[in-house]
């Protein structure tokens, strides 16, 4: 599990993850051949997840748009939070497709991200995770799982990753 660094209560206070405008969005977490056997041990529904290994987001029933299948939107929850998929785990920090090279990214529409960015702790996260996905053990799954390196819009580049 990637040690997070967002405060938990910062977290549960938001409105902004695991919701979507479209059904096919590109911050739909793409899920690793890993997560999804997994999930399909866990006796996840399939219909949770998609074809082209994405979680399938389902309508919000409070209003416009798609929450993620496994968001609680009664208690701001993940309800697969122990075993949340990679991307989940990173996120406010993304790994993105750009120039056909892979850069770990971090979405500016995160209200913490703002507040943030220009920190020490910001600074030394960043590096946590570099470490982290540059290790060869997440260096050769990312390289496996190609389909979670997409190209987002609205982030702000990091750093290159080594994979």
């Amino acid at each position: 599990m990637i040690k997070q660094f967002i405060p938990q209560e910062v977290c549960l206070g938001c409105q902004g993850c695991c919701r979507f405008k479209e059904q096919d969005s590109v911050w739909s977490p793409c899920l690793l051949d890993e997560e999804i056997q997994a999930f399909l041990d866990k006796n996840i529904p399939p219909l949770c997840l998609s074809l082209d290994k994405k979680v399938m987001p389902i309508p919000n029933p409070q209003g416009e748009g798609y929450i993620c299948s496994f968001f609680d939107i009664q208690d701001n929850k993940c309800k697969i939070y122990e075993f949340r998929p990679l991307e989940c785990q990173l996120y406010p920090f993304l790994i993105s497709l750009r120039n056909k090279k892979a850069l770990l990214t971090v979405d500016l529409n995160c209200p913490y991200i703002k507040e943030k960015i220009n920190s020490r702790e910001f600074k030394e996260y960043t590096d946590y995770l570099t470490n982290f996905l540059n290790s060869p053990k997440q260096s050769e799954l990312l390289k496996d799982n190609p389909h979670i390196i997409r190209a987002y819009e609205e982030v702000l580049d990091v750093i290159e990753l080594n994979i």
